[in-house]
């Protein structure tokens, strides 16, 4: 009979390996169900359209991140975050899955260089200060054909970041800062 004994020590270590382990990058958190994710995006404020796959095989695929990027750029400033937060791709991907639907996702707003963000708070209230948009955290969307409503409500289902709606402004924000609803 093989008999192994586990130290304290042993524990410790293998404890932190794991730990470890799970902050290594390019792991996927969204559903794990899907064998790619692909999304399809169209700027109304530039008129372009990217549809890429962003996700494959349980890595990050640069080449479709980086599209994203260049649609979710500051159209105003011409400033392109190089790396919106893909965990805010990963809500889209989750939110259309709630949604029942692959349709072309509106990106009202997405990145926000700090000067266009300053603009917009001074002719708008609904303009947060440190607003995550200028982290490449945040993006304001609508999705024809489904009513806001119903985008929001499955925005709020998903129980990550936040979540505000824009009626009158024909979009729903998101983000992956704190869950938080307004």
């Amino acid at each position: 009979m093989l008999e192994i004994e586990i130290s304290r020590r042993n524990l410790l270590v293998g404890s932190a390996c794991l730990m470890a382990a799970s902050l290594l990058p390019n792991v996927a958190v969204a559903s794990q169900t899907a064998p790619a994710r692909r999304l399809k995006f169209y700027n109304p404020n530039t008129g372009e359209r990217v549809s890429a796959c962003y996700w494959e095989k349980g890595r990050y695929l640069a080449d479709g991140l980086d599209e994203f990027n260049w649609l979710f750029r500051d159209y105003r400033a011409g400033d392109v975050k190089m790396s919106i937060d893909h965990r805010l791709f990963d809500q889209l991907f989750e939110l259309q899955r709630k949604l029942g639907t692959q349709r072309e996702i509106h990106v009202v707003c997405g990145y926000r260089s700090a000067q266009t963000n300053a603009q917009l708070r001074h002719r708008s209230r609904g303009v947060a200060k440190k607003s995550l948009h200028m982290l490449g955290q945040a993006v304001d969307i609508n999705i024809p054909g489904v009513q806001l409503s119903m985008l929001r409500k499955a925005a709020l289902s998903l129980r990550a970041g936040g979540v505000g709606y824009y009626p009158r402004s024909n979009f729903v924000h998101m983000d992956t800062g704190p869950k938080r609803q307004w």
